[in-house]
């Protein structure tokens, strides 16, 4: 069902997706793709080189908030994603166990690790849950990084999808996490990686970077708010979400595995 969506939305929207690096994504077995997340269609960017020219099954995590709505509940269901609820610790617990299950079998898994839409379009601090479901399942981490997404359908930017849309993603090498690594180490490195494809898809894209557009990031001319401001707003949210102190981000208390699947 999820491949049927992607291929469907995006021949009607006639999106332009250029695509590098898919050789990186295994033929087969279980994986964990760790994506930058600036839109609601993120799954769209993610997926269509997976389900159409890897021509492989994936999967995503949703808020369970998304799962509850009227108007967007049943694209999620349809997808067939993992919710998660992060209501109480117990329940972030059982949806990283159904994550890592579904890896172990064999399946695709998309994490955004950020955990949340960026307003800046730069990558925000990442959790630790995509290293720990990577090294408890005993499969790769794929960083994903792609762009174009953001001028459809993003947190506080127009509602709409837009047509002949270019959009850019890159696949990078797998990041392998032995069973005694230091997942924090690891969260950092596939930080640093991501943080590469999405300079270099930005620095590619088609489009450029327009002077003062609302989706080009402050540090490339842009209109999208200063991303040190956002990492302040960001920080004070978490505190207030986990009830941490700073500096837990890559930390158990500061929560589990990413939303995924383009979720607010």
């Amino acid at each position: 069902m999820l491949a049927a969506i992607i291929i469907l939305a995006v021949r009607i929207l006639r999106w332009r997706i250029e695509v590098q690096g898919l050789e990186h994504v295994p033929a087969r077995g279980g994986a964990v793709l760790a994506f930058n997340h600036h839109s609601y269609v993120d799954f769209m960017m993610v997926g269509w080189p997976i389900v159409r020219q890897r021509r492989r099954p994936m999967r995503f995590l949703a808020k369970r908030e998304i799962w509850s709505s009227r108007k967007v509940g049943w694209v999620v269901r349809w997808l067939e994603a993992i919710p998660v609820d992060r209501s109480s610790e117990a329940a972030r617990a059982a949806a990283f166990e159904a994550a890592t299950a579904a890896v172990q079998a064999g399946d695709l898994v998309a994490v955004a690790p950020e955990q949340t839409i960026s307003p800046s379009f730069e990558l925000l601090p990442l959790r630790t849950g995509a290293a720990r479901m990577a090294q408890q399942a005993g499969v790769p981490i794929v960083p994903v990084a792609g762009w174009g997404t953001q001028r459809a359908l993003t947190k506080g930017g127009p509602k709409r999808l837009i047509r002949k849309l270019p959009v850019t993603v890159r696949f990078g090498e797998p990041l392998h996490v032995g069973p005694t690594a230091d997942v924090v180490e690891v969260t950092d490195e596939l930080a640093r990686r991501m943080t590469g494809l999405l300079h270099e898809v930005q620095d590619s894209y088609p489009d450029g970077a327009p002077p003062g557009e609302r989706w080009v990031p402050a540090r490339l001319g842009g209109g999208a708010p200063d991303h040190a401001e956002v990492l302040r707003e960001h920080a004070e949210r978490e505190r207030r979400w986990s009830g941490s102190e700073p500096g837990l981000t890559h930390g158990e208390e500061a929560g589990g595995p990413g939303e995924g699947a383009g979720g607010p």
